[in-house]
């Protein structure tokens, strides 16, 4: 007698419950256990391929045309590919966005010549007479003019030290670099000299008069304006920091007008100890501060030398510069205004130390 045989349908799995449905190869019952093998090409979730090569698969749709004939194309076909002009026309260049180029054409060929370390040119009548009547100073080069050498022998009689050169008046704007705008007006004379030497602190002690201490001033022509004051007022010495202070140039001769010459500029790295110098030499430190409620008053200061301290414009004396004066004061001004240039503040209280009473 044959075997019987079992009444199941031949793809149905062993153990499967007449009418279930058969599992697939991807669902989660045959990944525990089936017997089928996966195909070559599935990976499993999570899984990358390593043959990927970082390009987009090409659309094989439709193409999409512009208006005017321009065709769309499709991402993947425009990976690295350049842009047509009809899909971003190019903006124009805008001539302001330039870079700005120089248009003095003027000054071409007219570059300043070099001055020999520790030199400077001065100019000006009364700046380069007052440096031809000075001794301590080493002359260079006089250039000049016809027209200004008659000025200068006037102001300072012939002979001088250095023999003059005469030129015409651009061949001095060209060694001054001097041009429209430059603030540079020499009046036909030029002088090349050595920088004056300043003395120590103690051996300017030894000159009379008050003194006028700058602190972080650093404009030529103010310092200029204040050295000219200063020795129109019988000041000894005009003291600047160092830091701050310009060096010597024919803007700052310019305008002290020959009092360069008269007076030492002294150029200390820390104002506060050149004060606690001064002090104990007996020398009264005022710092001049418009905000001060007592007033500069000279006579109170008889018999007394002082130290005028000015601090610049914007931000006044420094903290530790006015903790070292013995006093701060300020300027009587009846009008009202509420501060003045540092030049004539300067100007103001020098008159009102040396006035006569």
């Amino acid at each position: 007698m044959p075997p019987m045989s079992q009444n199941r349908p031949p793809n149905r799995p062993p153990h499967s419950k007449p009418g279930s449905k058969p599992a697939r190869p991807n669902e989660r019952g045959n990944e525990r256990g089936g017997d089928k093998p996966r195909s070559s090409g599935a990976k499993p979730f999570g899984e990358r391929s390593s043959e990927r090569t970082g390009e987009r698969p090409k659309f094989d749709g439709p193409k999409l045309t512009l208006p005017g004939g321009a065709r769309l194309k499709p991402q993947g076909e425009r990976g690295n590919q350049e842009r047509s002009s009809t899909e971003r026309p190019q903006r124009e260049r805008n001539p302001h966005d330039r870079a700005p180029q120089n248009r003095d054409h003027g000054s071409r060929g007219q570059r300043q010549p070099a001055v020999p370390n520790g030199a400077v040119w001065l100019y000006g009548l009364h700046a380069v007479a007052a440096a031809l009547g000075n001794p301590a100073r080493r002359l260079r080069r006089l250039v000049i003019t016809e027209e200004a050498q008659t000025a200068l022998a006037a102001e300072r009689p012939l002979p001088w030290a250095v023999q003059p050169e005469i030129a015409p008046r651009d061949k001095i704007d060209q060694l001054l670099g001097a041009r429209q705008g430059s603030g540079i007006v020499h009046q036909g004379v030029a002088l090349l000299t050595d920088q004056l030497t300043s003395p120590a602190l103690l051996d300017a002690l030894a000159r009379p008069g008050p003194i006028l201490v700058l602190d972080q001033i650093s404009d030529p022509r103010n310092i200029g304006a204040l050295m000219r004051t200063a020795q129109a007022f019988g000041a000894s010495m005009v003291i600047a920091q160092e830091r701050n202070a310009p060096e010597e140039t024919g803007a700052l001769a310019k305008v002290a007008s020959g009092a360069l010459e008269l007076i030492p500029l002294l150029r200390i790295v820390n104002i506060s100890r050149a004060l606690i110098v001064l002090k104990s030499a007996n020398v009264w430190v005022v710092g001049l501060d418009g905000t001060s409620p007592t007033q500069l008053n000279g006579p109170a200061f008889k018999g007394r030398r002082v130290a005028l301290v000015l601090g610049n414009e914007g931000e006044g004396m420094r903290r530790l510069t006015r903790e070292t004066c013995d006093e701060i004061a300020a300027l009587a001004m009846p009008g009202g205004m509420e501060s003045l240039n540092v030049s004539a503040a300067g100007a103001v209280a020098l008159y009102e130390l040396t006035r006569p009473f």
